[in-house]
């Protein structure tokens, strides 16, 4: 009787064990896609001061709009040291519609318009804000096949039995309300 219950023991433990590090794994990929949507913010935080200083000469407006985003910037990266997510969310989607804003302004200088340097830097920032939704984007997918994990039999007895370690909740960077909004009323013109 236990040469049989021995090797079945031993291939329940292995598997529990395998179990367990993929839920490790998958929570460290959570959070390194948290990181990277981090690099990203830092990034496109600097293009746009340096993107101040080519225009300050041009215009006023900037003066204020760089101390809304720099006030805007402390409070997220304050948010995320607190855990506060949603409110780090909040934030930076704020920044990410001001620098949208940018653009029109742009327009209103045809001299910074020529501007090589500002030409450069406004597209720094298209850039930087592409890779931002592809890093939101791979965040929330690793939080979905995470969340799958959590639920799928028998992963989920590890979970609960392993749930101090295992058992994590993380939130979603959603799209903001106007960016659902033009999807959903996006259509193909043919």
């Amino acid at each position: 009787m236990t040469l049989i219950l021995l090797p079945i023991l031993f291939v329940m433990v292995i598997y529990t064990i395998s179990l367990y590090n993929r839920g490790i794994n998958l929570i460290e990929a959570v959070h390194n896609n948290q990181k990277q949507i981090d690099i990203q913010l830092d990034r496109r935080f600097k293009v746009f001061e340096s993107l101040v200083d080519v225009v300050r000469k041009y215009m006023d407006f900037e003066k204020s709009t760089l101390k809304a985003i720099v006030a805007l910037r402390q409070q997220a990266v304050q948010a995320g040291k607190q855990g506060d997510m949603a409110s780090k969310i909040a934030y930076e989607n704020t920044i990410s519609k001001m620098l949208g804003d940018i653009k029109v302004v742009f327009e209103q200088y045809p001299s910074l318009q020529s501007s090589q340097n500002a030409l450069q830097l406004q597209e720094e920032i298209v850039s930087t804000e592409n890779k931002l939704s592809f890093a939101k984007q791979a965040l929330n997918d690793s939080i979905e096949i995470y969340n799958i994990y959590k639920k799928c039999f028998p992963s989920v007895l590890v979970v609960t039995y392993f749930s101090k370690t295992l058992d994590k909740t993380f939130t979603y960077w959603e799209l903001t309300q106007e960016q659902v909004q033009t999807q959903e009323s996006y259509t193909v013109k043919l």
